[in-house]
């Protein structure tokens, strides 16, 4: 089932996609049915069971009885992230067997950042650059949304958590991160002597910045629940800037699949109903064999885009907001 949280009417709604042009509203579904309606997604993935059961009758009375039910044109709507706040989005780092030829050094384990909630924007909504971003370029990722709490899940059985998928958009700001780059001495208990320390020379930046930024987290258009996605690891997924293909990759690359970055996430966080996890970029280049890292949208806008196999077209115009700040100040 393909749900999606958007806007219609001057309200905020939660429904199904009939098709590419057609939108259900799962409150008016609930109504019909004599239920509660769920006010958001978030509370319809924390309903566990109880709501994917109200999402299969939901598509059983929908099918039987269209007639009875408004039906939203999507050229209507206004789309919201699918979760529009989820506790936390983990970002998978270097996840792709193309950047082994890149790593100096890396651990053997998924490398994971946390972006926050602020970050998410729907399809078709705008991410804005200003000029002191400097370079921005795109990501495209499979968006993985949790479906229960859980903590230290084996890596076998890892899927049970999972309650849909998504695409997600990792913008990236490659200026920022050179510019919050530290080469510092860092201060560890010595090995010798535990009393005392020792310095360590280390290379860090943060990604507060460079991942986190309000608009860096184009997510959507769909949840697609996980029983139209029989394999996360068999999944193409293509990337556009403007008109021209930037990548042309699949989630077969992924150096961690999904068991095992969930496995690993929840070694050290809880996962909640509704979190994303983000499982890095697909970036091999595109028929026109040119890099995404060279989409910088803060010099050439956008539109950027981004399609997996099942999952939709996530598409984002890009908002240079410099210039739309000299436009209304005049």
């Amino acid at each position: 089932m393909k749900l999606l949280s958007f806007r219609w009417k001057n309200r905020d709604r939660i429904g199904f996609a009939l098709d590419d042009d057609r939108i259900v509203d799962l409150a008016e579904v609930s109504a019909a049915l004599g239920g509660e309606p769920y006010p958001d997604m978030l509370a319809l993935i924390e309903a566990g069971e109880v709501g994917t059961r109200f999402l299969r009758d939901a598509q059983a009375f929908a099918k039987d009885n269209l007639g009875r039910l408004t039906v939203i044109p999507e050229s209507e709507i206004v789309y919201h992230p699918p979760v529009r706040r989820p506790s936390k989005i983990c970002g998978v780092a270097l996840n792709n067997s193309a950047s082994n030829e890149r790593k100096i050094s890396a651990p053997d384990h998924p490398l994971f950042f946390l972006k926050p909630a602020s970050s998410l924007v729907g399809h078709k909504q705008p991410i804005e650059v200003y000029d002191y971003y400097g370079s921005v370029h795109p990501e495209p990722e499979l968006a993985v949304i949790i479906g229960k709490t859980c903590r230290h899940v084996d890596a076998r059985n890892a899927l049970d958590v999972v309650y849909g998928y998504s695409i997600l958009n990792d913008m990236t700001g490659n200026f920022m991160r050179s510019q919050d780059m530290v080469h510092y001495y860092a201060l560890y208990p010595s090995k010798d002597d535990p009393t005392k320390v020792e310095r360590r020379e280390q290379h860090l930046s943060y990604t507060a910045r460079y991942k986190g930024s309000d608009t860096f987290g184009p997510f959507g258009p769909y949840l697609v629940t996980k029983d139209e996605v029989p394999d996360p690891h068999k999944l193409d997924v293509l990337a556009w800037h403007k008109d021209e293909l930037i990548a042309e990759d699949s989630t077969a690359f992924y150096t961690y699949g999904v068991p095992d970055v969930i496995a690993y996430v929840t070694r050290y966080h809880s996962l909640w109903p509704g979190d994303v996890i983000s499982m890095g970029t697909a970036f091999r280049p595109g028929g026109a064999r040119r890099s995404l890292h060279t989409a910088n949208i803060t010099a050439y806008g956008g539109p950027v885009s981004v399609a997996i196999t099942g999952l939709g077209t996530l598409v984002n115009p890009v908002r240079k907001m410099d210039e739309v700040s000299a436009t209304a100040a005049e």
